[in-house]
């Protein structure tokens, strides 16, 4: 391989694109994968691993780079698109050993790994040659109280060893990855063991957190919950959208869901309660309790600035129910629907009232989620409006929910892409 410089430090890397020798993008880099040599021995780098198109996260061996600078990454050969999975010795670098504590071998104390250099030999491998530490200073969840120390670069060989095993903070990991989306988050973090989930999950905002707790499986969310102490817990649970907490909860055991319940805001563990009482595959059980409701009194501007707010969905923003009063679920009689397109069109001065959508019939909370799909469909809908016996409306049930109850259980985590260019890993 030949690259100009033949020492980089992989922070410096992250992000970047990676492109073919015909300048198409492959993807951006995400991590590096090095192997332990054991003992003594400066870990060999052997790939990166790259995010594709599909936000799926493929193995590069580093024989297959050919370029390597600071705008770019250049790759040749066939790449496997399957999804990459750790083997054996393989640890990664941006989310095993940056902020690891490493001993010093001059006896002088301990420091945290920020950034790690790779240098190429003259045989065309890669391997660990230094090592950007911190000593001193100390890092917190919450990233504005954190404190540098002292910063130096050191020879691989300056350090005694590392602690595999010990606590180990995620405030790079966190950092360097800011950027994604919580669904992506997410499955960065699935593929981490199940020791250092926890920690990458302990570093998150509560409100960062129960995002990307929505987007795990289910075994992954239990065991990330179940690691908080129960206040931030239950804290977290009222950061997650009602339905997504119910989902959760039902997979605890009843003592710790309602140990829970009982720790977390009336307001908010209502809403859960109301969802955990419907049976499963109903309206009921998949729905939000809190969609965008407005009186028949309200203007068309005052629908479109309640639709702006950023933590609503698109399938939630896309319609607003006129109720009358209460206009908390279960509200008071259920009126109609106004669509966005119809907001658009209409003055702002003009009331939800005047431009109501009574065709749509509304499904009963009981309804069942085969007749919910068929509804979504028939008429082209992001949400539907669901109502109880009495017509007062409880909640809305959006796509997105419908289609991430039909789909298999494990689909945020399998690998159906096709084709795929190589079968396994080489790293020639």
């Amino acid at each position: 391989m030949s690259t100009n410089p033949t020492r980089v430090f992989i922070a410096r890397l992250l992000g970047l694109d990676v492109f073919d020798p015909l300048g198409d993008r492959l993807g951006r880099l995400r991590d590096a994968v090095v192997l332990d040599r054991g003992p003594g021995l400066p870990p060999q780098a052997v790939g990166i691993v790259v995010e594709v198109p599909g936000k799926k996260r493929v193995f590069v061996p580093l024989t297959r780079i050919t370029s390597m600078d600071p705008g770019q990454i250049i790759c040749t050969g066939l790449v496997n698109l399957r999804r990459f999975e750790q083997r054996g010795a393989e640890m990664l670098v941006v989310a095993e050993l940056f902020d690891r504590r490493v001993q010093m071998r001059d006896g002088s104390g301990e420091a945290t790994i920020e950034d790690i250099a790779i240098e190429q030999n003259r045989a065309g491998d890669w391997y660990v040659s230094n090592l950007f530490v911190r000593r001193g200073g100390s890092a917190s969840r919450l990233r504005s109280l954190r404190r540098r120390g002292e910063q130096m670069i050191l020879d691989w060989k300056d350090i005694a060893h590392w602690d595999a095993t010990g606590p180990q903070a995620a405030t790079s990991f966190v950092a360097q990855n800011d950027d994604l989306k919580a669904a992506d988050f997410a499955d960065a973090l699935h593929e981490m063991s199940g020791k250092r989930r926890i920690e990458v999950a302990s570093e998150l905002q509560d409100e960062r957190l129960a995002d990307v707790l929505q987007e795990l499986p289910d075994d992954d969310q239990v065991q990330i919950l179940q690691s908080l102490d129960v206040e931030r817990a239950a804290d977290v649970l009222e950061e997650m959208d009602p339905d997504d907490a119910a989902d959760l909860l039902n997979e605890l055991p009843e003592e710790q869901k309602e140990e829970l319940l009982a720790l977390m805001e009336p307001e908010d563990a209502r809403d859960v309660r109301r969802l955990l009482n419907y049976e499963e595959d109903t309206a009921g059980s998949l729905m939000t309790p809190v969609p965008v409701i407005l009186p028949p009194e309200a203007t068309v501007a005052e629908a479109l600035a309640h639709v702006r707010r950023e933590e609503l969905t698109p399938a939630l923003a896309s319609s607003i129910y006129v109720c009358r009063p209460p206009l908390e679920t279960p509200t008071g009689k259920y009126l109609g629907v106004v669509h966005i397109q119809q907001l658009l069109r209409s003055a702002p001065p003009e009331a939800l009232g005047n431009i109501l959508d009574t065709d749509l019939e509304p499904v009963r909370d009981y309804a069942s989620i085969s007749e919910v799909s068929r509804m979504l469909a028939t008429y082209n809908l992001n949400s539907l409006p669901v109502i109880n016996d009495a017509g007062r409306l409880v909640g809305a049930v959006t796509v997105d929910d419908v289609l991430d109850h039909l789909l298999p259980d494990d689909w945020r985590i399998s690998d159906e892409t096709g084709p795929i260019t190589q079968q396994g890993r080489t790293n020639g």
